[in-house]
């Protein structure tokens, strides 16, 4: 899967994607269809959406913001997809009010544990989405990732409370409202009756590397994009990383 973003921003995204492209092609195997049905919840504007869409799978988006949705059908417009884009307003716990239950191939959560009320019953909802033999990726916020952050800045009292709050929240300032370990989200993906295929850590080291290096450094971004992508299965830098992905499978789903 090529990627869909700008050289800079792939930092933030390619762990992700290649996770996706393999869980994808698996699937086109397994069900003999080249265009999967695709739920992203919190999907937004479509960062995940409208690349998806390009390789000719059929996606639903729902997310509670109309300015994001409306973002989204433009982008796909744009793009040449609006007829495999669809989007519609709603969230998590509400999903099936908007979205099939047990209609989908791949289940996209992103970003969206952070803000439910209840992370459990998000995920549930996911898993019911899903078709028999079906995927789920999960992205979310990491703990480990946030306190490294504010101790690094300096700001150790900070990085301390990010610590011990059972939320992994750093101050009444900080804009996320829950951080998880790679431990509570493989309990959630497995609470929820799913397989863990596979646990990554996102971002291990590009929000903590200076972007002017990045962009200016021949062979930099390249190198630094290598070093992700091989520090992202060690479990050694899960507990670091600024985001956790977890690819759930349902039970049956066939091995690679």
């Amino acid at each position: 899967m090529s990627d869909p973003m700008r050289p800079r921003a792939a930092l933030r995204t390619a762990v992700v994607w290649e996770v996706l492209q393999d869980a994808l092609e698996r699937r086109v195997k397994a069900t003999g269809r080249q265009a999967l049905d695709v739920l992203d919840t919190g999907g937004g504007s479509g960062n995940f959406a409208v690349p998806l869409a390009r390789l000719g799978h059929q996606v639903t988006v729902v997310d509670p913001s109309p300015n994001a949705l409306f973002a989204l059908e433009r982008r796909a417009a744009e793009a040449g997809v609006a007829d495999r884009v669809r989007g519609v307003q709603g969230d998590a716990r509400g999903l099936f009010d908007v979205a099939e239950r047990g209609g989908y191939d791949v289940v996209l959560c992103h970003g969206v544990l952070e803000y439910v009320d209840d992370p459990a019953e998000g995920v549930r909802n996911a898993v019911a989405a899903l078709r028999p033999d079906g995927v789920l990726s999960l992205l979310a916020a990491g703990l480990g990732g946030a306190v490294l952050a504010r101790a690094l800045a300096g700001h150790f009292t900070e990085a301390k409370q990010a610590l011990d709050d059972p939320n992994g929240r750093w101050g009444t300032g900080d804009p996320v409202p829950r951080r998880f370990t790679a431990d509570r989200l493989t309990a959630l993906v497995e609470g929820a009756g799913l397989t863990v295929g596979a646990v990554h850590g996102v971002r291990v080291f590009a929000d903590l590397v200076p972007g002017v290096l990045v962009d200016t450094e021949p062979g930099a971004l390249d190198a630094l994009l290598k070093l992700e992508a091989a520090a992202a299965e060690l479990a050694a830098f899960h507990s670091v990383a600024t985001q956790l992905h977890v690819l759930g499978e349902t039970r049956g789903t066939p091995e690679a």
